[in-house]
């Protein structure tokens, strides 16, 4: 027998690190090649880390939250043969030294055998647990609610037929697991839909739970901090009578829906941006402020904000003003799709220009979004609302919508920020002046 060495891989593009979400796999796992070891999460985008090898985990090089180095070792796996660590690196590996290890006087190093992790008891609980699932309480889950779990997962939910919206997740934050689907098997019954415990309503609760904050939300936490610490933020708020482009966009959808594809709001809302950033160029740039340097960009590369089972995901359309109104609804589709099943390779995710941001139907009345730094602009979107409106003196029903958008007051002044989300408003309102050059 040998131990396979598996060292954290270059991710690309020149990172130097990258942090440890979640591991698929524990001491004494067999593992097959293919099969997801680990979850890493670099500045945009999660990766899974899969097998090479057939073998049994003997030990992990990190904890989840953990950020190690490109390089580094990040698990060891005992094979058939002689494996690929060298002697000299077995007596010097770190991955083979357990967390209770560390701080402790450092053992002889161990030569022409792999070095084997001994197990902690808290270890050896959750494998005896892991062979004998205990029965899970039912979990209450809206319909359209996406529980969090990493692409393995989801597949291997899909192939034993098993709904994620009714599995409870042990992972961080909830996320589900493997051995949390196994636990789900073994219940006798499926739980009934909205299931809660007889009589908890009134009762007093005095549970507690701490989440640590790691992999997507940690890179989401720090972005928006610095966000907030960095840029002069203001935004401003504008309403938009849409009637008109709703029934254009229905009209469409009838007409070509069949053979071009389903238009929503958001296309025509890129569409309206790349027409009005023509006038408004300082508003489709990036800000250095190290450098303090503005570079103004011709091409409208849009971040479309995407939520995602690990969160807030921003994909980029780039060349938005090169594309047609299909074009961009198609890229806009294909990139949210990634994105939610974490599949949006890192250059789909970096060099946006501006970005729009919608909540869809839980939109609200106002929002006030944050910049996605570097760039000065976030042009945000509320939900579309039926309301009474005076229009030449009679009281007619429109389709209104607010617009409540953000900029970077050390780039963007107030005025020119008023005019181009009416810039945008005009356009939107008049819809076949989105396609008049």
């Amino acid at each position: 027998m040998g131990t396979h060495v598996i060292k954290m891989p270059d991710i690309g593009e020149g990172i130097a690190e990258v942090e440890l979400a979640q591991w698929h796999v524990k001491v004494g796992d067999q593992v097959v090649e293919d099969q997801v070891l680990a979850d890493v999460m670099t500045d945009k985008a999660m990766v899974d880390i899969p097998s090479p090898v057939h073998g049994t985990v003997i030990a992990l090089g990190g904890e989840p939250g953990e950020v190690m180095a490109v390089g580094s070792i990040l698990i060891s796996i005992e094979v058939e043969g002689a494996g690929n660590l060298k002697e000299s690196a077995q007596a010097a590996a770190p991955a083979a030294i357990a967390p209770d290890a560390i701080n402790q006087p450092a053992a002889a190093p161990v030569v022409d055998a792999p070095v084997v992790e001994a197990p902690k008891v808290e270890q050896a609980v959750v494998s005896q647990a892991a062979c004998r699932p205990a029965p899970q309480a039912p979990v209450a889950r809206q319909a359209d609610e996406r529980p969090l779990a990493s692409p393995a997962v989801r597949k291997h939910a899909l192939d034993l037929g098993i709904q994620l919206r009714l599995v409870q997740g042990s992972g961080p934050a909830g996320r589900i697991l493997h051995q949390d689907l196994e636990a789900y098997l073994a219940q006798d019954s499926q739980p009934l839909k909205g299931y809660s415990a007889p009589g908890a309503g009134y009762a007093e609760r005095h549970d507690e739970e701490q989440i640590q904050v790691i992999g997507m939300r940690r890179k989401i936490a720090q972005r928006m901090q610095e966000s907030k610490h960095r840029a002069a933020h203001f935004s401003y708020v504008e309403e938009v009578d849409v009637t008109a482009l709703e029934e254009l966009r229905i009209h469409l959808n009838e007409k070509h829906g069949g053979t071009r594809g389903k238009l929503t709001l958001l296309p025509f809302l890129v569409r309206a941006m790349v027409v009005a950033l023509r006038d408004f160029p300082q508003i489709n740039a990036r800000y250095d402020d190290e450098a303090q340097v503005i570079t103004r960009h011709g091409a409208v590369h849009v971040g479309v904000a995407t939520q995602s089972d690990v969160g807030l995901m921003v994909p980029v359309v780039r060349h938005a003003e090169a594309r047609s109104l299909w074009g961009n609804a198609e890229e806009i589709s294909r990139l949210a799709k990634a994105a939610r099943s974490g599949k949006a390779a890192r250059d789909e995710l970096s060099g946006s220009t501006i970005t729009l941001t919608s909540l869809g139907a839980l939109g609200g009345i106002v929002s006030t979004p944050v910049l996605n730094l570097p760039e000065v602009a976030i042009v945000g979107v509320n939900r579309i609302v039926e309301r009474p409106m005076v229009i030449k003196g009679q009281i007619v029903i429109r389709k209104m919508m607010n617009l409540s958008s953000s900029f970077d007051h050390r780039v963007v002044d107030g005025m020119d920020a008023a005019q181009f989300i009416q810039a945008i408003r005009g356009l939107l309102e008049q819809p076949a002046t989105l396609f008049v050059d």
